[in-house]
């Protein structure tokens, strides 16, 4: 059985056009682009989480000074239940010093970082992230000046010039390197 609107027939005719002529809005509409999804997601999250990683490797040496920049470096910041946890690696030898100096460093992080850092965990290895290392890098012994004309000398056949100075300064580096 078909019910009847109590609609004057005019009004009901009214009402079909513009149905038809309109779109119906979704009930829940995806998070439309990708970006925006991003952007309320990293909004969310990035005041609680404060400072990368990254900041506290550009900004180390002058958050915990010149000294301990040379015996270690952030490798880690997670979070942990109380707070956040720093890992650092430090060079074997320093390992004690860098421990008893690990409530300053936690305090002088804890301010740069815009966070409460609560625990400093400590890795011991060689720092390989830019920085001078206690035991140097590779040692370079300077040619002796025999040696150098003797270089010259064996390149003296080569007719281009760019090429000649391109081996000499090829054979400076390898005769230069250490050869462990």
């Amino acid at each position: 059985m078909v019910k009847r609107s109590t609609l004057d027939p005019l009004e009901e005719a009214r009402a079909r056009v513009r149905l038809r002529y309109t779109k119906a809005k979704a009930v829940h509409p995806g998070p439309g682009t990708l970006g925006k999804a991003a952007m309320r997601l990293t909004r969310r999250k990035a005041p609680k989480r404060g400072a990368a990683i990254g900041k506290l490797k550009l900004d180390w040496e002058s958050i915990v000074g010149e000294q301990l920049y040379r015996l270690c470096r952030p490798e880690k910041l997670s979070a942990t239940r109380g707070g956040r946890l720093l890992t650092l690696k430090v060079i074997p030898a320093a390992a004690g010093l860098v421990q008893h100096q690990s409530e300053m460093i936690r305090q002088r992080v804890s301010v740069a970082a815009g966070g409460d850092i609560t625990k400093i965990k400590l890795i011991q290895g060689p720092l390989t992230s830019g920085g001078p290392t206690p035991n140097g890098g590779a040692a370079v012994t300077p040619l002796t000046a025999e040696q150098h004309a003797a270089l010259v000398s064996s390149a003296q056949d080569i007719d281009d010039e760019k090429l000649r100075a391109a081996i000499v300064a090829l054979g400076e580096a390898v005769l230069t390197a250490n050869q462990d």
